[in-house]
């Protein structure tokens, strides 16, 4: 007994091999020609920054907290980016640590961790904060996603020893885990009236411009390596 073949398409007429062959060639070619890589990479970056009040925006409008106008800073240069807060008033790493998985959805990219300063503030010991760091930076990395670090000091008043011991957490979790790294989050603005609100804390739209400024290039990084993955 003979078998008809299976046909595919209208009225029962057989794709012809031919036919597949120049298919799967001009796939092939667009392939290798980066047409494919191509529509990736306009594809906006999803980036979520896990932070404390200093970039979830205390005392100012949403547009101008740190990820709003890192957003517009980097759509400025040309990067497609959906910049994502979840920044938490008064979080502590271990807070953030407590609400890693909820708080980094699903779809992001990359992540910047920016967590620390209320550790420091509280006088938290730092092997606390370091530990609870690192569990931050593996399961962010068991995820797949790229991350920027952003450092923290200790305040001086602490002693030389606390802020020794604290200020050495960010630059050595940053090469144990291979990260994208900016030294320090207040960079430029701490201290000065002119970048902080009232509280002399908390930067103000103009404190948080000159920190957009200056981590730029290290987000441009980060986006870098999603680029790659």
């Amino acid at each position: 007994m003979s078998v008809r073949p299976r046909s595919y398409g209208t009225k029962g007429r057989l794709v012809q091999p031919r036919a597949w062959a120049k298919v799967l060639t001009i796939v092939c070619a667009a392939i290798f020609a980066g047409a494919v890589p191509a529509l990736a990479a306009d594809r906006p970056v999803k980036l979520t920054v896990l932070g404390d009040s200093l970039s979830a925006g205390f005392g100012l409008p949403a547009s101008a907290a740190f990820p709003a106008r890192l957003e517009q800073a980097l759509k400025a240069k040309g990067i497609a980016v959906d910049v994502h807060n979840a920044g938490v008033s008064g979080d502590t790493v271990s807070g953030g640590l407590a609400r890693l998985d909820w708080s980094i959805p699903e779809g992001t990219d990359a992540v910047i961790v920016e967590l620390g300063a209320n550790d420091a503030l509280r006088g938290i010991d730092p092997k606390v904060t370091r530990a609870g760091l690192d569990t931050i930076l593996r399961r962010l990395k068991a995820r797949g996603l790229p991350v920027l670090l952003a450092g923290m000091r200790a305040p001086r008043n602490l002693g030389p020893d606390y802020a020794r011991e604290f200020d050495r957490i960010f630059p050595e979790l940053a090469a144990a885990h291979d990260v994208v790294f900016y030294p320090f989050f207040l960079e430029g603005i701490v201290t000065n009236a002119k970048f902080n609100l009232n509280d002399g804390i908390h930067p103000n739209q103009a404190g948080v411009d000159v920190i957009v400024q200056g981590i730029l290039p290290q987000t441009e990084r980060l986006i870098a390596r999603v680029r790659r993955n």
